[in-house]
Order: structure tokens, then sequence, then C-alpha cells
């Protein structure tokens, strides 16, 4: 089972990694935007945040992740909650984002 849901958590990525920052032109995942993914039998739950708090699609965006994160197969549903405590810093931001964006 444990190989299951490391399967369908790599599905979940995958997902999120479809979803880009409307400013930055890197994935959420990568930017760091992802505070916390757990699977509980087949729901997802999210915790993200925004790079900033007056982003232009804030209001939109966790739709948004649901949806795609909605299409992997096996997944029943997906709980999307939007957070800005921490607030997102650069320094969030995976290395190879870092490198996409010339930063290294």
């Amino acid at each position: 089972m444990v190989n299951q849901d490391k399967n369908l958590e790599e599905k979940v990525i995958e997902a999120l990694k479809r979803v880009h920052d409307p400013e930055i032109p890197v994935n959420i995942y990568d930017l760091g935007l992802i505070y916390e993914l757990k699977i509980d039998q087949s729901v997802v739950y999210i915790t993200m945040t925004l790079t900033t708090p007056n982003c232009p699609i804030a209001e939109d965006m966790p739709g948004v992740v649901y949806n795609e994160v909605k299409q992997v197969e096996g997944i029943k549903d997906v709980k999307v909650e939007l957070v800005f405590d921490p607030p997102w810093d650069k320094d969030m931001i995976s290395e190879a984002a870092l490198l996409e964006l010339g930063l290294l």
C-alpha cells in the first residue's frame, strides 16, 4: 500500500508542476508555494501560499490547483488551504527553479 501512496504522491506532484505562478514563469511546486501535501484514502490535502497576498489571481489559484490535482487518476477529492503564514520567501525556490530562472 505504501508504494501505491508514493506513486500517487508523485502523480500529484506532477500535476502541481503543471500549475504556474502568473508573475514568475515557474511552477508552484518548485517555487516552494506548496507547504504541505498529504494524501489520506485518495483525498489530497494541500496547504499552499502565494508569492504575495496581492497576487492578481489569489482568489482563483486554489481552484486552479484543485482542478489540476483532481484530474489525477485515483484521487477522490482535493482540499486546498491557502495560507500566508509563514510568508513565502525566495529562499523557498528549489534549485531546479533557480536554474530555470537563471539565478544559479
